[in-house]
């Protein structure tokens, strides 16, 4: 958990993300914080729905804007790929513990799901994702990508996790000449973690 704070912004709005992507990415927020960051925290409550403090929520909002930044300047990039691969978290599994029958591999290293709960989320993504062609990574962690990345040598990725493991993960990808798309964690831990399906779904 790369955070040192947990998070949960399944209460906020879905339009503050959009909104926050639009100004974001207008005004470069996220390098500049200032009157404007301080302002829609306080229009969509943020503090108050989540539980964070105002430095908190900054860096937050400054790492969820980044990543919608980088979306919208490789969206296009990313459409034109053929060789595609989505990483999910494996702490958004409905069970952590042996109800759980997920195989783990430790040559990828990933899960590989076992489509065991219908209600599960990962469950759920895996499916739609692989339907579309997508090979598809439940992993343990973000050191993780870089193995599977020289390995398999993607032209496209999805990446699922909260906004510190995204920007270094599109660091990587950068360096490597791969386009990605993000989709954030709307809360975070080390279990239960949780993120939009539908945003997910329109990623891919």
């Amino acid at each position: 958990m790369p955070y040192k704070f947990t998070f949960d912004l399944s209460r906020i709005p879905r339009f503050f993300f959009t909104e926050i992507a639009r100004l974001g990415y207008e005004k470069k927020m996220h390098k500049k914080a200032g009157d404007t960051m301080y302002r829609m925290l306080r229009k969509f409550k943020v503090q108050e729905a989540t539980g964070l403090n105002l430095t908190d929520a900054i860096v937050l909002l400054e790492d969820l804007v980044e990543m919608q930044a980088r979306n919208l300047i490789e969206r296009e990039n990313f459409t034109k790929t053929k060789k595609r691969a989505l990483f999910l978290p494996h702490c958004s599994r409905k069970y952590m513990d042996n109800r759980c029958k997920a195989t783990f591999d430790s040559e990828t290293p990933s899960y590989k799901c076992a489509h065991c709960s219908p209600d599960c989320l990962i469950n759920r993504a895996v499916s739609y994702a692989e339907k579309k062609g997508y090979d598809v990574y439940v992993l343990p962690g973000g050191s993780c990508v870089p193995k599977i990345l020289k390995g398999k040598r993607y032209e496209g990725v999805v990446g699922v996790a909260c906004g510190e493991e995204i920007r270094l993960s599109g660091d990587l990808l950068k360096s490597m000449n791969v386009a990605g798309q993000a989709v954030p964690l709307i809360r975070n831990g080390c279990a239960n973690t949780a993120f939009n399906l539908e945003t997910l779904v329109n990623v891919l």
